[in-house]
Order: C-alpha cells, then structure tokens, then sequence
C-alpha cells in the first residue's frame, strides 16, 4: 500500500467513525429532527446535512487537493485525481425513526476505482474496512464472503428505490423464491452490502444504486472474495448504476436474473 493509500485510509476509519458518533447524538434525540422528503421513501434530515459537512471539514483539512462527491451537498472539484465519496447516514429512514440500522460511508476513488472504504455502523461499534488489494476487515478481523452451494442456502439482500419501476424488484424476487432463495432488505444498501462482505447475506442485487451508497461496500466485497460486476467508478460518480455481488458459486445466476429483471 503506498504512503497516499494508507494515510487516506486510517483517515477514512477515524473520520468514519467520528462522524458516526456525530450521528449518535442526533439519533439519541430524533424527536428534535427536521425531516424533508426529496422523493419516494426517500427522506433527509439536519443530522445527514450536518455529518456530511463535518465530513466535508475534515477532508478540506487533511487532503485540501482532493475532490469530493456527497449525497447532500454539491461536489468539490480536486487536482490529487483522489475523489471522496460520502453517504453521511445511509439508511435515513431507519435513522428517523429510531430503526437501528444505519451507517456512514466513506469512499475513495482514485484512476476510475474504488481504492478505499470505511462503513461504520455506530449502533452495534461494527467498522468494515479495506483497501484495494489490502483485504477487507470487521473491526480488526479478516472478513470473507460465505460459503454456499446455491441461492437456497443463506439470504440475498434485494435493494430498491424511487428511481427505478417496482415491477423490476418484484420480478426478481419472484425469480430469487422461485430458486428456493430467501431475500433480506434492511433499508440501507450500504450495510447490506457489508453483510455480504462479512458473510451474513450470500448476495445483493438492485436495480440501480447512487455511488454513495454502494461504491465502498462493492470494494469490501471484492476484497473479502466476493465477485461484483466490473464497472467505472468515474461513470458510477456521475449517474450510479445498477448493483449486483455475492459469493462466487452463485453470482453467474444472479446477474443472469438481474439481466431479466432489470
């Protein structure tokens, strides 16, 4: 890992984590919060604006050349060629309504790849870390994808959205029970993602994902052995695109049932 990777990746985990604990004070008091709807099932609150600039302060601080692309503020134009990526609380609609389920991700790209990923998810202290070609870690452990035989052994998370046509995650899942699967949705694709990193879901699949949300945890799943679909990072930063990744033995089949359903 060179000196560039490594400082920008323990001040990925500590900023991560601080911002997570800035979420923390918000979520203790979430009947103070002023909440907006920007579309369908999708809310924001003043606690994502706020630990998005937190965020933004930190890496103003530490990497002033760097770019930045957040989901609530406009993105900063870098000349480093390394672009944070920021999702200050993924999973808002659990946040707001006192839903334990939720996360910060941070994200570093760097010559059209993901490089870089810190998820934390302050609920249960869980960091899920890694760089590209450095593993990826739960807390201080080794993660790995799961073991299976097939889509009837473990639990696919399925991810939707406003953006896309409900019929496209209903035929999919119609797809994934028909093949004795099981499908998961904890309203953060963010950790969802991480739990295939970490070996709790076998897979996830959905029709199309911002690169806030899924950059840092398909890096995660990547490093922990999983497979992921090859995309441009730099094409994700502009218009997000469609998410499928698992454990090997299965992801032919996944994407086959995404190319039919999405």
């Amino acid at each position: 890992m060179t000196d560039h990777l490594k400082s920008r990746l323990d001040f990925a985990k500590a900023t991560s984590r601080s911002a997570g604990e800035l979420g923390m004070k918000y979520f203790a008091t979430i009947t103070d919060l002023v909440i907006e709807k920007k579309g369908a099932q999708d809310l924001v609150s003043n606690a994502d604006r706020d630990v998005e600039l937190f965020i933004r302060a930190a890496i103003a601080e530490a990497f002033p050349d760097d770019g930045i692309v957040g989901e609530e503020h406009a993105n900063v134009s870098g000349t480093s060629g390394y672009t944070w990526v920021i999702d200050p609380i993924d999973g808002t609609a659990n946040f707001v309504t006192g839903i334990p389920a939720w996360c910060v991700i941070l994200a570093c790209v760097h010559e059209d790849q993901t490089k870089i990923a810190a998820i934390y998810e302050p609920c249960n202290d869980e960091m899920f870390w890694g760089c590209k070609g450095g593993g990826a870690y739960l807390n201080d452990k080794p993660m790995s994808v799961a073991v299976t035989t097939g889509l009837d052994v473990g639990n696919t998370g399925v991810g939707m959205n406003g953006r896309t046509a409900t019929s496209k995650v209903v035929g999919f899942i119609q797809l994934l029970t028909e093949r004795g699967g099981v499908f998961f949705r904890n309203a953060s694709g963010g950790l969802m993602l991480c739990y295939v990193a970490a070996g709790r879901l076998i897979g996830y699949a959905e029709p199309h994902m911002n690169a806030w949300d899924c950059l840092g945890g398909q890096l995660l799943i990547a490093e922990a052995g999983g497979h992921i679909e090859t995309q441009s990072a730099d094409d994700m930063l502009k218009v997000g695109g469609r998410v499928v990744a698992s454990t090997p033995v299965i992801f032919d089949e996944l994407v086959a049932m995404a190319d039919q359903s999405f």
